[in-house]
């Protein structure tokens, strides 16, 4: 049985509406680029956080075919978010180089028992509670 989610009944601004009805819950290109540029990793040498430099689609592309990973259920730019937040937080820590970042896309996207959007709804949680406010018009 598919459950509807508990917030899908709340009210929504009006420009987040219209970015849902053309993108659902997935990252367009100017949405993934936005939450990029928030992520962060700790410098161990500083000991201060800096922003990361981002990957490009284009350098997930090739990381993904280099290491032979086919995802099947990805939507527009939600691997290169995983991408991303992979390099920002778990990059050489628990995910030790690019052969394991690559398969922890594969294991991000195809999670077989995620529902539908959940990079983007993951993120969107992270955003409310950090109280970062999404500029949903400049999005589309």
């Amino acid at each position: 049985m598919r459950r509807e989610p508990l917030d899908i009944r709340d009210r929504r601004p009006e420009e987040m509406e219209a970015y849902l009805s053309h993108f659902g819950w997935h990252f367009n290109k100017k949405m993934c680029e936005f939450a990029v540029s928030l992520m962060k990793k700790m410098n161990p040498s500083t000991g201060k956080k800096e922003r990361i430099e981002p990957i490009s689609k284009e350098k997930v592309d090739e990381l993904l075919t280099r290491y032979g990973i086919k995802l099947e259920n990805n939507v527009l730019y939600d691997y290169v978010y995983w991408a991303n937040q992979c390099k920002a937080d778990l990059f050489k820590s628990s995910v030790s180089d690019e052969a394991h970042m690559a398969l922890y896309i594969k294991d991000m996207v195809d999670d077989p028992d995620a529902p539908d959007g959940m990079a983007m709804c993951m993120w969107y949680a992270k955003m409310n509670r950090a109280g970062e406010p999404v500029e949903w018009d400049e999005m589309l």
